[in-house]
């Protein structure tokens, strides 16, 4: 979770925000999963660097501190990505930012955490299966009942974001034909995707409350819909992401979900309502932004058409211009946006690595440089 030691503003120009990021520990040949993510957080931690076990052994979680400014972002993202890389070093591993495991078997043993055992013994070979990374991006707003209302607006965007942040083509050795096979397996789960169109507070915590007294969910921690209002702190989560494989797409991602969320507090102060989109309409976008990506084509929620994916992205900056020129973000986000068409988002690189010679060991590579920003970097953010 962000962390909470420094207040959030929800100011409505320019709200604060905060970044999670999860990874994979893998052995640095082969890319197989390697269960040594508690040693590697007490490493990092020793280090300077705050990191947090997830679910299953293999995966450990970054956050950053309450954020203004996207330079602010990409500096945390950048110590914690460089000190947990260092950290799985010492401990004889690789860090991967990557959706999902390239190899090696999917079911993994959980974290030490009554918690995480009690979701294991109740959600059986599904949380066994769960180790698996996404990125949460938490932008600040004004109250509970803004922060639902914003989560109306945003979901239209949702798999304009998945197709943008897509990294996770290749699992069990194999090209699975997804740009995000991480959000086929997140749909497993009986909360997940994007959320209904809920009318008020009142009614979001009615349907939550519903998914916790049923047993459907353990608790409210694990509503794992793809936009969701915090339980405990000030803001808005957009979660649909996977784990970016390089800081400079986590940056673009945080740019634009902020931009997001501002535009819908405006509309929404403005008494505007947000676009009732069908729960089967937003199925069959979220699909086709899994199956494509960045580098296919998504479904235009107007037209009900597909269309080039650049051209939902294109849309969706066309649509928060006004917020990004007021952080005097624009620039850089159509740079970084160009920078993502042009060569191509995590999905797009390592399809293109592993096509080359067949080998998971280029891509093994590839996304251990993706991951510690080796690839021509961009300051302009």
């Amino acid at each position: 979770m962000v962390n909470a030691d420094h207040p959030i503003s929800s100011d409505l120009d320019v709200p604060t925000l905060g970044v999670e990021e999860e990874f994979l520990v893998v052995d640095p040949g082969s890319g197989r999963p390697v269960q040594v993510a508690a040693e590697v957080v007490d490493l990092a931690n020793r280090l300077g660097a705050e990191l947090q076990p997830e679910l299953t052994r293999v995966q450990v979680e970054s956050n950053t501190p309450v954020c203004r400014t996207m330079r602010e972002v990409r500096g945390h993202l950048l110590t914690a990505r460089s000190v947990a890389a260092a950290a799985a070093l010492q401990a004889g591993a690789q860090l991967l930012a990557v959706g999902v495991p390239l190899v090696g078997p999917m079911a993994q043993p959980f974290s030490d955490s009554d918690r995480y055992r009690r979701i294991g013994e109740g959600y059986g070979l599904l949380a066994a299966e769960h180790g698996i990374c996404g990125c949460h991006v938490h932008v600040a707003v004004p109250d509970r009942e803004t922060a639902v209302q914003v989560c109306n607006h945003l979901r239209p965007w949702l798999p304009v974001l998945l197709a943008l942040t897509a990294n996770s083509p290749i699992h069990q050795g194999v090209d699975t034909g997804y740009a995000s096979w991480r959000s086929v397996l997140a749909g497993r789960w009986p909360c997940s995707g994007a959320p209904p169109y809920f009318t008020s507070a009142e009614h979001y915590d009615s349907v939550v409350d519903m998914l916790v007294d049923s047993g459907t969910v353990l608790d409210r921690a694990m509503v794992y819909w793809d936009v969701r209002p915090s339980d405990h702190l000030p803001t808005v989560e957009v979660r649909v992401s996977d784990v970016p494989a390089t800081v400079d797409e986590t940056v673009l991602l945080a740019a634009l979900v902020r931009a997001l969320v501002t535009t819908a507090v405006e509309a929404i102060r403005r008494g505007e309502q947000a676009v009732v989109v069908t729960g089967e309409e937003l199925r069959a976008a979220q699909w086709r932004a899994a199956r494509d990506g960045v580098a296919g084509e998504g479904v235009d929620l107007v037209t009900h058409r597909r269309v080039p994916a650049a051209h939902l992205l294109r849309r969706l900056v066309r649509h928060v211009r006004p917020a990004l020129r007021r952080t005097g973000e624009l620039r850089a986000v159509e740079s970084l946006l160009t920078k993502v068409l042009r060569n191509g988002n995590g999905a797009v690189r390592q399809r293109r690595a592993f096509q080359a010679r067949g080998r998971l060991e280029d891509v093994v590579a590839l996304l251990t440089r993706d991951t510690n920003q080796d690839w021509v970097p961009e300051t302009a953010a």
